[in-house]
């Protein structure tokens, strides 16, 4: 199925992960690094956290366009997992991986994905969230060292991938299974909708 576009799609990440998925929509788009301060005050609610961060993202790639790539639509995403109100980014380094896995063993979490989109002729935003509950079975403590070990979660949200080697210990999801690897693509087909893009 072609889409009817003719616009092109600007990736803001540098993820393999947005970037196969996004792939999966069969659009063509090319892929910017938005390089965008992710820090944020201890305040934020969850949503608004990704919607931010999102938003962020793909800001700092609309403002570096040249005019001869403002038929854009600038896509940016953000995803954290939280577990009782504790958000959890990305863990630094495999203790810290280690740390996170014991959090989450044996109970749900909550996987909150915010997704931007910038028309890069105009300027004008959309941006939304999604939130999926996973409930992660539990763990040894040696499984834990290893699935930390494995360096597979160690640049993703909450220090699993559940796409890899992660699905070995996640047990169940309730809601969009795309926006716990990072990209929920049926909100993002939505809101490419506004901007001339329709995938079906």
């Amino acid at each position: 199925m072609e889409t009817t576009s003719v616009r092109k799609i600007i990736l803001a990440s540098t993820s393999p992960r947005r970037a196969e998925l996004l792939s999966s929509l069969q659009i063509p788009f090319d892929i910017m690094p938005s390089h965008a301060d992710e820090s944020t005050p201890d305040h934020w609610t969850p949503d608004k956290i990704v919607t931010e961060l999102a938003k962020r993202k793909a800001t700092a790639v609309y403002e570096s366009l040249d005019l001869s790539k403002r038929n854009a639509v600038i896509i940016g995403s953000d995803t954290i997992v939280v577990r009782d109100g504790l958000v959890l980014g990305k863990p630094h380094d495999v203790e810290e991986a280690a740390s996170m896995l014991r959090l989450l063993q044996g109970r749900s979490h909550l996987v909150f994905t915010g997704v931007a989109c910038i028309d890069g002729l105009n300027g004008t935003s959309q941006v939304e969230y999604r939130a999926t509950t996973v409930t992660m079975k539990a763990l040894s403590e040696q499984e834990i060292l290893n699935y930390a070990g494995s360096g597979e979660g160690l640049d993703k949200a909450g220090a699993y991938a559940i796409q890899g080697l992660g699905a070995s210990i996640v047990t169940g999801i309730e809601g969009c299974y795309f926006n716990v690897v990072g990209l929920p693509l049926s909100l993002l087909s939505d809101m490419l909708v506004h901007f001339g893009i329709r995938i079906l």
